[in-house]
């Protein structure tokens, strides 16, 4: 198996991994699109919707993978952001906020269920799982807890690492467009980052590159993790599109936002468009490229990387 490895894509090139309508065809061209442009395996993320949807989408997944070796191969497990994000404007991001609950372990385990074992990272406020029972029961079941669309108190995520969790989505995403000036999530995640593995989107787009330069200077590569976020409409041209049933408007530079919002919706940049940033914007040499878009974000989700060589 050759490429980089992402662990959190929402669909590639028409197929939205979010909708009750996908199909194997279009799964399998996705996942050949994805392994054309450097990518050796993801996992395949569902967002924030009613469980009785998330549980279906999880068992449609499952199936093309039984079905399709290839897919399998490609989709190495599950990405579970929402629904127990913080439903507040700004954090809720391009999630819908109707379909938030706080985070409860029964949920949780109905959600496991229909992934069969292949749920590696479930996205969750810390503030809004009370007692840290949720991220519990999920460390306890080799589940990698990651704090995202969330705005706990230092305390409360510092609280939530002892309790197990270990990983923050997207940093200076899931969040509103301006913030306090001093204490903010931002702040608080890049204080604990000796704790937590630091997830970012290298686009410059979703985070500026001078801000990003300061990110890999507090938490290190060796605590970084890139990934693109992709949505459907990554390698598509500009143009409206769905994630996970909501229209997504994708501007003439690639910018996907909510019609009417200043939120960003994803990511069009594609695996190798990404790499080739993470040099030439960020500095990083090969075997730090290599580092943060395949071995960590592996050793993240307690996946292997035998096998993985990058492109």
């Amino acid at each position: 198996m050759t490429g980089f490895f992402d662990l959190q894509v929402n669909g590639y090139a028409g197929a939205d991994f979010c909708s009750l309508d996908l199909t194997i065809e279009d799964t399998r061209r996705a996942c050949e699109s994805m392994r054309s442009d450097g990518l050796g395996g993801i996992l395949a993320t569902v967002i924030t919707d009613h469980v009785d949807a998330l549980v279906a989408k999880l068992e449609r997944l499952r199936s093309f993978r039984d079905a399709d070796p290839f897919i399998a191969e490609m989709i190495r497990g599950f990405h579970v952001e929402g629904p127990f994000l913080s439903p507040r404007p700004g954090f809720i991001g391009a999630h819908a906020p109707e379909c938030v609950v706080p985070a409860n372990p029964p949920d949780a385990d109905r959600i496991l269920e229909a992934g069969g074992g292949l749920v590696r990272v479930m996205t969750l406020a810390p503030e809004h799982d009370e007692g840290f029972a949720t991220t519990r029961f999920l460390a306890e079941r080799g589940v990698t807890v990651s704090a995202g669309h969330c705005d706990p108190d230092y305390e409360t995520l510092a609280g939530a690492i002892d309790a197990g969790l270990s990983m923050f989505t997207h940093l200076g995403n899931g969040c509103p467009v301006e913030l306090p000036r001093h204490d903010n999530i931002i702040q608080r995640a890049l204080a604990l980052s000796d704790r937590l593995w630091i997830g970012v989107i290298p686009d410059g787009v979703h985070v500026p590159f001078l801000a990003l330069r300061n990110y890999i200077r507090i938490c290190g590569v060796e605590r970084l993790i890139t990934t693109t976020d992709a949505i459907v409409a990554a390698g598509l041209p500009p143009g409206t599109y769905e994630l996970s049933g909501s229209p997504v408007e994708v501007d003439k530079d690639g910018v996907a936002r909510r019609p009417g919002s200043l939120n960003l919706a994803g990511s069009t940049i594609r695996a190798h468009r990404g790499a080739a940033l993470l040099s030439s914007e960020l500095g990083l040499s090969p075997d730090e490229v290599e580092r943060v878009f395949r071995d960590n974000p592996l050793r993240a989700c307690g996946l292997s990387s035998a096998g993985f060589t990058a492109s």
